[in-house]
């Protein structure tokens, strides 16, 4: 290790999570890892790798604030750090940069303001991710905050992919377009396809395919198309996410069933997906054990899913004026060979083509194509925390 090394935490803060890794750069060592989970609840638990051994305990965390200092306190504790000032910078997954935010930042005062703002663009997460960045930027005043935003890698779009045909006034006065998310997974996935290739200027269809779940369409380094768009409703089937509906729907529901505009917009976001199809669970594994079993809800819902992944992928593929590859992340499209089975069948007027056997994989890097497919298609594991260390270190 040089005396160049640098200590880098990246956190990725939920509304009842906070999880984090801190590396060694630029050697990408991971140090330790973990997390806070269930925070504000009384049954808050903390997570932490020590010399790769999993240590569990019970803690009382009714915030942030307290999160981050069980964190802190344990790095020293656990003699992965002697003293907290050996930490050269955090990194801080934020999931909405708007269209202020083209690439990652350093924080400042005006950062956290432009953050809170966008807070009416994703209730459900960027308040979280702000009270992770100022529980840090307390505990830790003098060390340098980076925000890297989920939302930057699509900032490449062109009009006619993040615009909706939507009166213009929509856009300029509200910001409503396409934003697209997953970007750092998508980012760092499609630059690891290009590695394999050889090839940075490689197309590529990455398929973000987990709880949540995204498709997006890279040329080069930029990213032209994705499926989620103003919010992370919109695209593919999800775990309890519908994906792309017709807007009609909503005032009939209203109207039919007199729930409130909130009511619907809920169901449509944690009552839909395969928990709403199948009405047997919300999980890609249950639905999969289901479908074994004979679960005729089960065995729609993933029809549904595959559906939704095969015409994003054709339309990008035809968007790229034909992709070089298809990568599969996520913990779907890392540990499911089932569904990446019926998915690249379902294309195979395109000459894609998977080896069955190399397909048996979870959670591994591999080349699963046949040697006869018109592209080779890859299972690459994401990693988006190594993107946020990676995004840090430029500015350290």
């Amino acid at each position: 290790m040089g005396g160049n090394m640098k200590k880098i935490l990246a956190i990725n803060a939920g509304s009842s999570t906070l999880k984090f890794k801190l590396f060694a750069m630029p050697e990408e060592t991971v140090l330790t890892e973990g997390k806070v989970d269930r925070i504000g609840k009384p049954d808050a638990e903390f997570t932490i790798y020590v010399n790769g051994e999993k240590k569990r305990e019970s803690v009382t965390s009714d915030s942030a604030p307290e999160a981050v200092n069980i964190v802190l306190d344990a790095l020293v504790n656990e003699g992965i750090i002697s003293h907290l000032n050996e930490i050269d910078g955090v990194g801080h997954r934020v999931v909405h940069g708007g269209e202020y935010f083209k690439d990652s930042t350093i924080i400042n005062q005006s950062v956290v303001e432009k953050i809170d703002e966008l807070s009416a663009l994703a209730p459900l997460h960027n308040p979280a991710n702000l009270q992770g960045i100022l529980a840090f930027r307390e505990a830790l005043p003098n060390v340098m905050n980076v925000a890297v935003f989920d939302t930057s890698f699509h900032q490449t779009m062109p009009p006619e992919s993040y615009l909706y045909a939507v009166p213009m006034d929509w856009y300029r006065k509200h910001h409503v377009r396409k934003y697209g998310f997953h970007g750092i997974s998508h980012k760092y996935v499609s630059q690891r396809v290009q590695q394999l290739l050889e090839k940075p200027e490689a197309k590529v269809i990455v398929c973000h395919l987990g709880s949540g779940a995204s498709i997006c369409a890279v040329d080069g380094e930029q990213s032209v198309d994705t499926s989620m768009g103003f919010g992370p409703l919109a695209g593919l089937v999800m775990g309890t996410r519908s994906g792309d509906i017709d807007a009609t729907i909503i005032p009939y529901i209203v109207k039919q069933t007199g729930k409130s505009l909130e009511e619907v917009e809920y169901e449509l976001n944690y009552k839909s997906g395969f928990l709403g199809v199948s009405e047997h669970s919300n999980d890609s594994r249950d639905i999969e054990e289901g479908i074994e079993k004979g679960h005729e809800g089960c065995r729609l819902a993933q029809n549904l899913f595959n559906r939704r992944v095969v015409s994003y992928i054709a339309s990008y593929h035809a968007l790229l004026n034909g992709a070089d590859a298809i990568a599969f992340t996520a913990g779907i499209g890392e540990n499911s060979p089932q569904t990446r089975s019926e998915v690249i069948q379902a294309l195979s007027v395109f000459g894609f083509k998977l080896d069955e056997e190399k397909n048996q994989v979870y959670g591994k890097e591999r080349l699963i194509s046949s040697e006869d497919s018109s592209i080779p298609i890859y299972v690459i594991p994401t990693d988006e925390e190594i993107m946020i260390a990676r995004d840090v270190i430029r500015f350290v």
